[in-house]
């Protein structure tokens, strides 16, 4: 059977050399290769021995998932829809700055947590994605781009914000971040790496002790009232777990702080009254709140908050000595913007997607 590289980290691939008779070294060369160089061609390793290109060449491959769709929107933004199988299609997103490009990569093909404000939400849940699909996005996306990771490279950062909750893909969305973290591959540091979570406290444990990479939260609501309604997953682990399993993240976190996301929806989250609550409610905590503009979607139910609103909000945090920020809509003539990718998913979860929650809770 066929290997597929992309997915294998150093010692795996060290593994596979192995089983070929070949030293460890090898391993760090295959990396290099696939992941700084960007090559899917065992013929273009010139420092590979011949014997060995061959039999790379019959026993693995280097695929990454197929390109469905690219599109770039007026401010630079760029989306691709990439090809997973069996009727599943995810969305990547590399967004240009001045001083970085930060690529958003999926994690899952859907979400089974159901957040009521996201577009991915509302199209169920299928699978997880393997390391290589995870990894691969990072792969097209520099390939792409046009340049190495040796170069001067276009994605200096990787936020996993994109399609799912990635620690309900624990073990796969970690063994893809030790990549983007080893020299050999892409060299990121883990301050620039960065995960999104809707608030698995047992995984945030877990990422915690494993690799702490800069964590964001989807907090969205400053009570459980509204939690319970926006962020159904804070049934399971409330405001009060979650803030405690924040704290315990920052100790051993690349950075001293948490970035809280709270997108601004019209009457529903974006009162003064409750940006007082949520300025009491992280007062004590060390943290970032950034508060995204709603990109609205068909049938959403939800409209974006008023710039008025939003800096009266702004404001309200900032008095009281909090570092607030607004988010800067990306991408949203292309539906590439936060909240709006949606991909394509064979739903799995319209019979029992409460119980799929739970599931993925545990």
């Amino acid at each position: 059977m066929t290997v597929n590289l992309l997915g294998l980290d150093q010692e795996a691939l060290a593994a596979f050399c192995a089983g070929l008779g070949e030293k460890p070294f090898r391993a760090r060369q295959l990396l290099r290769w696939i992941h700084q160089v960007g090559t899917d061609d065992f013929g273009t390793m010139t420092d590979v021995s011949k014997a060995l290109r061959e039999r790379l060449a019959g026993a693995a491959a280097i695929a990454a998932p197929r390109v469905l769709c690219d599109a770039t929107a007026a401010d630079g933004t760029r989306k691709w829809l990439l090809d997973v199988g069996t009727g599943n299609a995810i969305e990547t997103v590399f967004i240009p700055e001045t001083s970085r490009g930060t690529l958003c990569i999926s994690s899952q093909a859907g979400c089974a947590l159901a957040c009521s404000f996201c577009s991915t939400g509302r199209q169920g849940f299928n699978r997880n994605l393997s390391v290589e699909e995870i990894i691969g996005q990072l792969w097209w996306a520099n390939r792409s781009l046009g340049r190495g990771v040796t170069e001067d490279r276009p994605i200096s950062n990787v936020v996993m914000m994109g399609m799912g909750e990635p620690l309900a893909n624990f073990d796969n969305v970690v063994a893809a971040m030790r990549l983007m973290l080893d020299d050999n591959a892409y060299g990121l540091s883990r301050r620039r790496v960065t995960l999104s979570t809707a608030g698995l406290v047992p995984a945030m444990d877990r990422l915690r002790d494993a690799i702490p990479v800069a964590l964001a939260v989807s907090l969205h609501a400053p009570n459980d009232a509204l939690r319970d309604r926006l962020v159904p997953i804070n049934r399971k682990y409330p405001i009060r777990e979650l803030m405690a399993a924040c704290l315990r993240y920052i100790e051993k976190s690349s950075r001293d702080f948490v970035m809280f996301e709270y997108v601004m929806l019209a009457g529903v989250n974006d009162s003064v009254a409750q940006a007082h609550e949520l300025a009491t409610l992280t007062r004590d905590m060390p943290c970032k709140i950034n508060l995204i503009p709603f990109n609205p979607f068909a049938a959403s139910g939800y409209e974006r908050s008023g710039p008025e609103a939003i800096s009266r909000f702004r404001d309200v945090l900032m008095q009281a000595g909090l570092i607030a920020t607004v988010r800067k809509t990306r991408g949203d003539d292309i539906a590439a913007a936060c909240g709006q990718l949606a991909g394509r998913v064979q739903d799995r979860t319209r019979r029992g997607s409460h119980r799929q929650q739970e599931e993925l809770a545990r």
